[in-house]
Parts: structure tokens; C-alpha cells; sequence
């Protein structure tokens, strides 16, 4: 299994529409596709979005290849304009792209720079990878053996290059011997918690119960739940993260309950230029995500309905965020930006 590569020329993504049904990859030899394929969250997760975005740019330059300088960088800046407005919560998405742009600032011919933007986007790949190893090293000390750790929405290897953020934290401690059981909150409107979560996970074989996002309260009173971990996509310059919607209330709850909140997250969703949770574009997204499970219809015609796709847990109720560089204990404190 993998999330998205490189097939050859074409770029390879896992549809996770489609899971855990069926298991289907779509190849893409241009970049409206790979756009599109973020915008309909084929391939979601913050740093598997940055991922998808630097490697359809990779596309966008190989067919470009063969206009004069000027007309290709400014084809490739209406390209990065074109990505940067597939998913506006996602700071991944968006550094991904300015570090491809940098790109365009280097000497040589446009044949020189196609290739470049290739090799870029395939050391974005890997770096993602490498950096999901590490915050799984710098955060399985918080995870004791025998602990149920529940977790919400889908931070494992499919919202990534491979590993995990959130998932990668216990796949580390599994592998370091510890028994590790898991909880996988459904995530509604998409249930990326209920179809992804807990599908990576039983093809891992690590024991994995699946709720619905409201019984995680009682959950958490029963005693069961004893740390949750979560991922991030955008970490705001005080420490606020956005994550899934249904975030904030677990973690309200897990204050309340004296259970440790954990989010890991790369440096890269971590967003210095964004001084609160208050200043984070919310992703309002399609109402028939809620009015209909599947082709199912299960709110009335004409009804009023809110999906906004992500929500700000404040810093405060955050235990700790566990980076591949380090982890931030308290951001409450201090926020994160002495810690980059």
C-alpha cells in the first residue's frame, strides 16, 4: 500500500474515496487531475496534500518545458495559484508550494528547471517520510505499555508520504515492544476515522476499535481511554491547532478527564506567520457530505445545513506537540515559535 509516488511519468494515487471497499489507485499525466484529486479528497491529510501538490507542479513543468523562461515561470506561478486554491486550511499545501516556487529564482534553461521541480517533489516525498519516523521516536516515550490511545480523523500513513503523524507515534511505540490498543473516533461527515483509520491499521494487525465521535466522552469516564493523539493541519505561531472538526471537543473533554491531549505534527504545519487559531481559514465544505452517508439521504430536503471541515483546539488544552525535531510540552506557555 501507498499513498501517492511516482509510477514513471505518472504521478500514483491511493483513492481514498473508494476505502475500505476497494483498494484503487488513479495514475495522473497532468496537473488539473492531481488538483482535483486534492479538491474531492482522493488524497487528503496536510502533509500527503503538500506531497500531491509538489508533484502535480512536477507535472506542470514537464508539459511547459518547452516555452521560453519567461513564459514558463509565469505559466508556473498561474499553476501554483491554481493548487494553492484546491484547500485553504492546509499549511502544508502551501509551503509545499513556495518551496517549489523557489525553484523558478534558480539559473539555467527550462529544461534544467522541469527537472529540478521532478527532484524536488521526489525529496519532499522522502523528507516526509524520514521526519514521520523521527516524531514517531520523539513522541513513543508519552505511550506506555498497555495504553488505549484514541485518536480522530486519519493522521497515519495514508495522510502522508508513509508511517504517519499521530499513527506513526504508535506504530513507533509498538515497535519499541509496547502493547498498544487503539480507539478510532468514526470522524463524521467523511468517517476518515471509521474507513482509513482503522483500515491501515488492521492491515498493520494493531488492535483497533472504531466509535462514533459522541460516545468518546464516555469513553474517556469509563476510564478506557487513557492518552489521545491526534495530527494537525495548521499549528497556529501560539500554539492553537486546527485539526478535524470534533477535535476540540475531545479535547475539552480530555482536560475535563485528565487525559493527556497530544498532537504530532511536522515543522512544517507549523505556521509562525499565523499568530492564533482565530486567524485560520476554516474549509467550509459541501452540505451533501452531511445531508447523505454514502447514497444514503439522512437529513430532509431543503433543510439548513453548516460542514466546516476542520476546528481550533486553543493551545492550552494541548499536552504536548510532538515534532520530528523535538516536541513542544505546554505550547499553552509560550507558543511554538521559540521552539523553530
Amino acid at each position: 500500500m501507498y499513498t501517492i509516488k511516482w509510477k514513471d511519468e505518472l504521478v500514483s494515487i491511493l483513492d481514498q474515496r473508494q476505502l475500505p471497499k476497494k483498494e484503487v489507485y488513479n495514475d495522473y499525466a497532468d496537473y488539473p487531475g492531481v488538483a482535483e484529486a486534492i479538491r474531492r479528497l482522493e488524497v487528503r491529510g496536510a502533509p500527503a496534500i503538500g506531497i500531491a501538490a509538489a508533484m502535480g507542479l512536477a507535472l506542470a513543468a514537464r508539459f511547459h518545458k518547452d516555452l521560453k523562461r519567461d513564459a514558463f515561470i509565469e505559466e508556473m506561478n498561474r499553476v501554483c495559484d491554481h493548487f494553492a486554491a484546491t484547500r485553504p486550511t492546509a499549511v502544508n499545501l502551501f509551503w509545499a508550494i513556495e518551496r517549489m516556487k523557489k525553484i523558478l529564482e534558480k539559473q539555467g534553461n527550462v529544461g534544467e528547471l522541469a527537472a529540478a521541480f521532478r527532484k524536488e517533489s521526489e525529496q519532499i516525498l522522502q523528507e516526509d517520510i524520514d521526519a514521520n519516523h523521527r516524531m514517531g521516536s520523539n513522541g513513543s516515550r508519552f505511550l506506555e505499555d498497555g495504553d488505549v490511545v484514541m485518536t480522530h480523523c486519519n493522521a497515519g500513513a495514508l495522510a502522508t508520504g508513509g508511517f504517519g503523524t499521530a499513527l506513526g507515534v504508535i506504530r513507533a511505540a509498538i515497535e519499541e515492544g509496547k502493547k498498544i490498543s487503539v480507539y478510532a473516533c468514526e470522524t463524521r461527515p467523511v468517517l476518515q476515522g471509521a474507513r482509513l483509520t482503522a483500515w491501515e491499521l488492521m492491515a498493520d494487525g494493531i488492535e483497533v476499535t472504531v466509535i462514533t465521535d459522541n460516545m468518546a466522552a464516555h469513553f474517556m469516564k469509563q476510564g478506557i481511554i487513557k492518552k489521545i493523539i491526534v495530527g494537525a493541519d495548521r499549528v497556529a505561531a501560539n500554539g492553537d491547532v486546527a485539526n478535524k472538526i470534533g477535535t476540540y471537543s475531545h479535547a475539552v473533554a480530555a482536560k475535563h478527564h485528565n487525559i493527556p491531549f497530544y498532537v504530532a505534527a511536522p515543522t512544517t504545519t507549523l505556521d509562525k506567520d499565523t499568530a492564533t487559531g482565530d486567524d485560520i481559514v476554516i474549509e467550509e465544505r459541501s452540505v451533501d457530505e452531511v445531508a447523505f452517508v454514502g447514497e444514503s439521504q439522512v437529513a430532509p430536503e431543503g433543510v439548513v445545513i453548516r460542514n466546516p471541515a476542520f476546528d481550533v483546539t486553543p493551545a492550552g488544552l494541548v499536552s504536548a506537540i510532538i515534532t520530528e525535531k523535538g516536541v513542544i510540552e505546554n505550547p499553552g506557555d509560550g507558543g511554538i515559535t521559540s521552539h523553530l
